[in-house]
């Protein structure tokens, strides 16, 4: 069959390629057309445009980047007539796909939703859209399915593919060597992927090296940035970066300071004790306070439904609040210790793992019977 895929970030780009992999093992005469990134690439099929070109952060960066996004939307409208695919699958990024969903069943066409976007958090309304457009919705968060069914929504659980990432990764074991790195402790530093996002916050993040002399602070940078623009920050000789190397990161850390998104997640399933820092444009955020109908922003805290690691926010985000609360994880074994109890909750919550093999079989399944692909309530 055709698949037509779109993913408009790079966890995104991530979890759509291990998905991709799944399907050509339940279809082997799968082809594939998307809109993704370098992983999409490798595991197969044909690029239409890459996500960094469309990775607006926040609703003041999305209303600047307008006619952009309505460019894109034309050149992906038409690509997809082009094509004509048996099914569209969405990954996240709402405000670009559910645009998608609304044309495509216009146009007749079958729309699957791997990973869910964050309507439980804002816009709850939105479900009833959903509703409307999406043949079925693949969730990757427990309590995204008990969301759903309070509106007569049926949708599947497939667990977290963070897990299988994690689960299938092999740690370098020369990453110290590697990346001359010193004999020190490491705090991981992970800004996030986007320009937006890093010029917001990793000054403040690195602010507080004065106070941690007898530790290294290496940053995760990505490669689609390039080595000059993460130059800009590296401004003392106890700074590190290292590009693509997350994983191995987080499994040479003591503590991390991170961004608020997948990263929460993936550092807690590393069992890294970590600090959430988040800060946006002012108008982002009153207007994300406006609208926003959860109580954490990370990940770790709203799938344990309290509170387990620290959340710096906006006002909150200071270098004397960084300092105190790194020095609680770092020192203070009693704090450590309930984290990582918080971090097993977690884990237990989440369930098994191949979550991208589950849903490719699903997918699969609902495209040979279309009528179990139809029911939703």
């Amino acid at each position: 069959m055709k698949y037509y895929i779109i993913a408009g970030e790079r966890s995104g780009d991530m979890h759509a390629a291990n998905l991709m992999k799944e399907l050509k093992i339940q279809d082997s005469e799968a082809t594939f057309r998307f809109w993704g990134g370098d992983l999409m690439q490798a595991a197969g099929g044909e690029l239409v445009r890459h996500y960094k070109e469309m990775a607006f952060m926040g609703f003041l960066e999305a209303a600047a980047n307008t006619f952009k996004i309505v460019q894109f939307l034309r050149q992906c409208k038409a690509d997809i007539l082009n094509y004509q695919p048996d099914v569209i699958i969405l990954v996240d990024y709402a405000g670009f796909n559910l645009r998608i969903a609304k044309f495509a069943k216009e146009q007749g066409l079958k729309v699957f939703y791997y990973i869910s976007p964050k309507i439980w958090a804002w816009n709850q309304g939105r479900v009833h859209t959903i509703k409307k457009l999406v043949d079925r919705m693949f969730v990757i968060l427990p309590f995204e399915e008990e969301f759903y069914g309070k509106f007569d929504y049926k949708v599947d659980y497939i667990g977290n593919p963070i897990l299988d990432t994690i689960r299938n990764h092999q740690p370098g074991t020369d990453f110290i060597q590697r990346n001359q790195l010193s004999s020190k402790p490491i705090i991981a530093v992970l800004p996030g992927s986007r320009k937006q996002e890093i010029e917001s916050i990793l000054f403040i993040m690195l602010s507080v090296l004065p106070a941690f002399r007898d530790y290294q602070f290496v940053v995760a940078a990505v490669s689609n940035l390039n080595e000059s623009y993460y130059e800009n920050f590296n401004r003392d000789t106890n700074i590190k970066i290292v590009y693509d190397q997350t994983y191995d990161l987080l499994a040479n850390s003591q503590a991390a300071l991170v961004t608020s998104g997948t990263a929460t997640l993936e550092t807690a399933l590393f069992n890294v004790p970590q600090v959430v820092c988040y800060t946006t444009s002012l108008i982002s955020y009153w207007i994300g306070r406006a609208v926003i109908k959860v109580p954490y922003i990370s990940l770790v805290n709203l799938i344990a439904g309290k509170q387990v690691v620290t959340e710096l926010i906006q006002n909150d985000l200071t270098g004397r609040n960084i300092i105190t609360e790194l020095k609680k994880i770092l020192l203070d074994k009693a704090f450590i210790q309930q984290q990582k109890a918080g971090y097993q909750e977690i884990r237990e919550k989440l369930g098994e793992a191949n979550s991208a093999a589950k849903a490719a079989e699903l997918m699969v399944k609902y495209l040979q019977d279309p009528v179990s692909a139809a029911i939703k309530g």
